[in-house]
């Protein structure tokens, strides 16, 4: 992990950042390789103009992991970091490759035509990097079960904030069923002008009950850093439900040293 891909990752996807620092100075490194090629992967529909292009860059990086595995090096950097972060920990293939394969959906316009799909997305993408991590940090598939809801509660909290910055880009992060049912158009949405307090209030709903199912089992403090990002459900979670809270208008940033107090109370109590 270079200084420069360090830098970018603080800047970009700050709770994993954060939380890498909890860990072993020996496991930082790896975990922050981790993060950085989940928001490598993550940023492709941003990077693109046509749904084309993001294929190709997906279709790059299947190659890159495919290459990995099958024990060639790489003048890629962040390639080349990952390969002896997998090498070192003996990380599974399946997990890259369906977070690879879920990131598709991020190409689409209105891609969860549900909640089960949203949900199938997030365990792919947000509860598979919390399951890589908890592998570098010696836990195995021990932390899976957990990781799985603390994953994907970070991500609906996740999708929630990014409404708007979605919406703004002509993409519906919300389940499509849920937003036809309650009469709410998708243009009004595109454009920032319509009440989405309710299925807000549902996605969020979703996430506390995941969290707080985890919250009540202790973790090996060892093991913990992989899921310190979902210790900051509820601080977001406030935020999002506060009355007269307005994704369009109203900021869901949380300040620094709130999430980092949140992070550490997490530490010290054992759990979420």
């Amino acid at each position: 992990m270079t200084s420069n891909a360090a830098d970018t990752l603080r800047g970009a996807d700050y709770d994993r950042y954060l939380s890498a620092f909890f860990a072993p100075a020996s496991a930082r490194p790896h975990l922050l390789t981790l993060y950085a090629f989940n928001y490598e992967v993550a940023k492709t529909a941003e990077a693109i103009s046509q749904p084309i292009a993001g294929q190709i860059r997906l279709q790059w990086w299947r190659d890159r992991i495919a290459e990995l595995y099958a024990g060639a090096a790489s003048a890629h950097k962040l390639t080349n970091a990952l390969g002896e972060t997998i090498a070192a920990h003996t990380l599974p293939r399946a997990l890259f490759d369906e977070l690879i394969d879920a990131r598709e959906s991020d190409l689409e316009e209105i891609p969860f035509a549900d909640m089960a799909s949203l949900v199938s997305y997030a365990d792919a993408t947000s509860a598979n990097i919390m399951r890589l991590a908890a592998r570098v940090l010696g836990a195995g598939a021990s932390l899976d079960e957990q990781a799985g809801e603390l994953g994907i509660a970070y991500a609906l909290i996740g999708l929630c904030r990014a409404l708007p910055f979605n919406a703004a880009r002509r993409r519906l992060v919300l389940p499509r069923d849920r937003v036809s049912k309650l009469g709410i158009s998708i243009e009004d949405i595109f454009g920032g002008t319509t009440n989405v307090t309710e299925i807000l209030t549902e996605l969020v709903d979703d996430a506390r009950s995941r969290s707080r199912t985890v919250s009540r089992t202790r973790v090996a403090r060892g093991f913990l850093p992989a899921l310190l990002p979902g210790a900051l459900i509820p601080l977001y979670a406030r935020i999002l439900t506060k009355p007269g809270f307005n994704p369009f208008r109203d900021s869901s940033e949380a300040a620094v040293h709130r999430r980092q107090v949140a992070m550490l109370r997490a530490m010290l109590r054992g759990r979420m």
